[in-house]
């Protein structure tokens, strides 16, 4: 259920606040991009409700997509946990080791991986959860792959533009379930815990933001990712169409998809749209067998 997230007033002299965080981008000549979807969080109590609203284990092993100037660094920092921050952009990525040093000490338990949050196979030491302000133009991509690289992570808080997250909350028969609201719940339960103002950006984006919560549910399926996966992105390539004419490529013909449904016990007249993981699980296992 969507709701308020609590969060702590206090002492915000570990975090950044809106000036330091525009002085900052002074000092480095930066301009925020939409192409690499920049939008850095400049009020302390928020950063500290989104690391609140993780509940993460005391002195947890986190990481962090797309850390920017550092706003939630800091908070996980402060909060005792150790980040593994992961930034693809140059300037960004060597200031960042600086800034934590300046604001929490040189032993501060903080890694920098400087790298293309897609392309990333590896990080040092096995990461518990993942929380991050996701860049909004590669959010679902880099939160999908890092649910399937990393299985250490069993819980992820991320803030995404307020539409994915509404799209990754969704459940079967909402008009915006689709792709990411189905392969997300592979992984685990989802849901939306909290909406963002864009006043809290710098830049303010277009729109609000939402923050998602997914809990891993470790070898949940009998079956095969990526055969779950490619019936996924069969049946809403085409939602409006039912799921024997969607999935009649998948299947080598619309004859065959209507025998993998039946033996799955799924209507071949039904839409993609109406079935939950559950059904895109048995589809997939039924094409094995059938």
């Amino acid at each position: 259920m969507l709701g308020t997230v609590s969060s702590r007033v206090g002492d915000v002299s570990t975090l950044l606040n809106a000036r330091e965080i525009r002085e900052l981008a002074d000092d480095l000549g930066l301009r925020p991009t939409k192409q690499r979807g920049q939008n850095f969080v400049i009020d302390p109590n928020t950063v500290r409700m989104i690391v609140d609203a993780a509940a993460l284990p005391e002195a947890g092993t986190v990481a962090e997509v797309g850390p920017g100037l550092g706003s939630l660094t800091l908070g996980l920092l402060e909060a005792g946990h150790r980040v593994i921050a992961v930034e693809i952009d140059d300037l960004l990525a060597a200031r960042l080791p600086r800034t934590v040093a300046e604001r929490c000490g040189d032993d501060a338990p903080f890694e920098l991986v400087h790298a293309d949050a897609l392309r990333v196979s590896e990080l040092p030491g096995r990461p518990q959860a993942l929380v991050a302000n996701l860049p909004y133009n590669v959010a679902v991509p880099v939160l999908l792959h890092f649910l399937a690289t990393f299985e250490s992570i069993t819980t992820v808080l991320v803030m995404v533009q307020a539409e994915v997250a509404d799209r990754l909350a969704a459940g079967p028969g909402s008009r915006v379930y689709g792709v990411p609201s189905v392969k997300a719940r592979w992984y685990g339960s989802v849901a939306r815990v909290a909406t963002v103002g864009k006043n809290v950006f710098w830049p303010a984006p277009n729109v609000d933001s939402g923050l998602v919560r997914i809990e891993r549910r470790p070898n949940r399926f009998d079956a095969d990712r990526s055969q779950v996966f490619a019936v996924i992105d069969a049946a809403f390539a085409q939602r409006r169409k039912t799921l024997r004419a969607a999935l009649a490529g998948w299947a080598h013909g619309a004859a065959r998809a209507e025998e993998i449904l039946t033996a799955a016990g799924i209507d071949p007249r039904a839409r993609g749209e109406v079935l939950d993981i559950d059904d895109f699980v048995a589809i997939a296992r039924a094409k094995e067998t059938a």
